[in-house]
């Protein structure tokens, strides 16, 4: 269980200090959530992490974008390294009162970028097949994971009207609004900063869905839909993992 007395969940939106590492662009991104018992998500994190909770729960997201222009900070992109697509499965944390994203898995069809992910910054990026294609207004989106533990995940949405950018203190915020990652590398904590504008968001419809990637990580399917949440495009700065004092 969590306590979230002392959070500050304005405190990692201001720029990191020094340089980033890194830039890239976030496109099309759906935002998928589901309402979870902590308890039942408890097993499934690092003892060092609390869970962080919005009115008393919990939750998981899926999140399918395509990525764009990956690049360093010091050199353009790579066309053969740059553009990829991506979907992540995640939950929300907080260590010490600094909120950030727990990643269960990311899959990306790039292998090249799945090694130097998980080289460099301690996550479980796992190598799949992916296809995204927008055709009138609906964006069509499958993966098919080709390192174990294998998942699939398929849709299809449609972009809805403009709900503009996320107050604090609600729902949108608390799901969207995140700037830093936890990764555990060993028995080491690490952390890692993003920094981008507030995202501007949309209402987004479903059609046909399926999914394994939450049983893959032995977590509870869910049959009820997901809140979704719609943006056309993020351009983030990425800063380099450090290891956390615990």
């Amino acid at each position: 269980m969590s306590n979230n007395s002392g959070i500050d969940r304005l405190s990692t939106r201001s720029r990191p200090k020094g340089l980033p590492v890194m830039y890239q662009s976030w496109l099309k991104l759906l935002f998928m959530h589901w309402e979870i018992s902590p308890e039942l998500l408890r097993p499934h994190l690092p003892d060092e992490l609390e869970i962080d909770l919005f009115n008393g729960s919990a939750w998981i997201g899926i999140t399918p974008f395509a990525l764009r222009n990956l690049r360093p900070a010091f050199a353009p992109p790579l066309p053969w390294l740059s553009n990829f697509h991506e979907i992540n499965l995640r939950t929300y944390v907080h260590y010490r009162g600094v909120p950030g994203i727990w990643f269960f898995s990311l899959d990306a069809d790039r292998a090249l970028a799945v090694m130097g992910a998980r080289l460099a910054y301690h996550l479980p990026y796992r190598h799949a097949s992916m296809v995204m294609r927008v055709e009138h207004d609906s964006v069509f989106y499958s993966s098919r994971r080709i390192s174990p533990p294998l998942a699939e995940f398929s849709t299809v949405w449609r972009p809805g009207a403009m709900l503009g950018t996320a107050a604090p203190e609600t729902l949108e915020y608390f799901l969207t609004e995140r700037y830093c990652l936890y990764t555990l590398y060993g028995k080491k904590l690490f952390r890692a900063r993003i920094f981008h504008q507030p995202w501007k968001l949309q209402r987004a419809e479903l059609g046909d869905f399926s999914s394994t990637l939450l049983e893959a990580h032995g977590l509870q399917h869910f049959d009820r839909n997901p809140l979704l949440h719609y943006s056309e495009a993020q351009h983030v700065a990425v800063w380099m993992v450090e290891a956390v004092e615990t």
